[in-house]
């Protein structure tokens, strides 16, 4: 798991280890925030272990990956029955730059899913699930971000991983549009991999909506910042708005398969619902598909793993 020390993340992995106590919670994560966290999960359960990972580098993510390779071989770790990519960034302009050169919004929340997903997939025991933290942003409406975020800017994967990929890029409305966009991107990988995973294996998207004290604007500066402090938490008794800890259950519910969904879908809270009319795009998603590929084998990925399973 992913984006399990702090907020929905945190919150899920507690309510997964306490339904599951026989099960092993591996977190993938920087070791300090992983450290941090440790101890609170294993006074629920012993069987909790960390890998130390960056998030926003390919040789990290690559190094962590065949960790967890080794582990499961040897038999260090019990059979894969579930991956959760729940890690995410939201940053204040889409000018950030990655190690590897990649914009770092579009790096951290799509190619860091899709290089551990082909790493590790051929792992799972099926029946198996594999879950992808999204969000409703990607709508970029009214109606569904209160006119928080802008609409999406979706050209091409190679200028979307590109720095600058937006209008006035240095600007906070552009790293809104980044965060929405590779949240839009998120829901086209699930797609794709829902056409290529084995039968027995599924994947779905998870979007908790509206969620106060998650710190995922941290980093965004500008209104959304003042709006997650102020003025989502004033709608904290409203049916609109989740605490950490109930949309981190909703999250343990969509990974043990309490919510019934098929594979490729898009849950909503607690409900399989549509994602957005633009999402769904099969030439786009090859086309995100083929350019994750590439990435891939160019800083020396297994260039077959992921066509194993299609």
């Amino acid at each position: 798991m992913t984006g399990a020390t702090r907020g929905i993340g945190l919150a899920a992995a507690e309510e997964l280890l306490r339904r599951t106590p026989d099960a092993h919670l591996l977190v993938l994560g920087r070791t300090e925030s992983a450290a941090q966290v440790l101890p609170r999960l294993q006074a629920l359960t012993p069987h909790v272990s960390t890998i130390d990972v960056d998030l926003a580098s390919t040789a990290s993510i690559d190094s962590a990956a065949s960790l967890v390779e080794d582990l499961l071989d040897e038999g260090g770790l019990p059979p894969l029955r579930a991956m959760v990519f729940n890690a995410g960034v939201h940053l204040d302009s889409a000018v950030h730059t990655t190690v590897d050169g990649y914009e770092t919004t579009f790096a951290v929340n799509v190619l860091a899913t899709h290089l551990l997903l082909r790493r590790l997939h051929p792992h799972l025991h099926a029946p198996a699930r594999v879950v992808v933290t999204v969000s409703d942003a990607h709508f970029g409406d009214l109606r569904h971000t209160a006119g928080t975020f802008p609409s999406t800017g979706w050209t091409t994967p190679d200028v979307l991983f590109r720095p600058g990929a937006y209008p006035r890029p240095s600007t906070v409305r552009a790293g809104r549009r980044a965060y929405a966009t590779s949240k839009l991107g998120g829901i086209h990988l699930v797609h794709e991999w829902a056409r290529r995973l084995p039968a027995g294996v599924d994947i779905v998207a998870y979007n908790p909506s509206l969620v106060i004290g998650t710190g995922l604007a941290r980093d965004a500066g500008g209104v959304s910042d003042v709006l997650m402090r102020y003025v989502v938490p004033a709608l904290a008794l409203t049916p609109l708005v989740d605490t950490p800890s109930a949309a981190g259950r909703k999250l343990a519910d969509a990974v043990l398969g309490v919510t019934a969904a098929p594979t490729g879908s898009y849950i909503h809270r607690t409900h399989v619902a549509p994602s957005s009319k633009e999402s769904y795009d099969v030439g786009r998603e090859e086309e995100l598909w083929a350019w994750l590929e590439d990435a891939a084998r160019n800083i020396g990925g297994d260039a077959d793993a992921a066509h194993r399973s299609g």
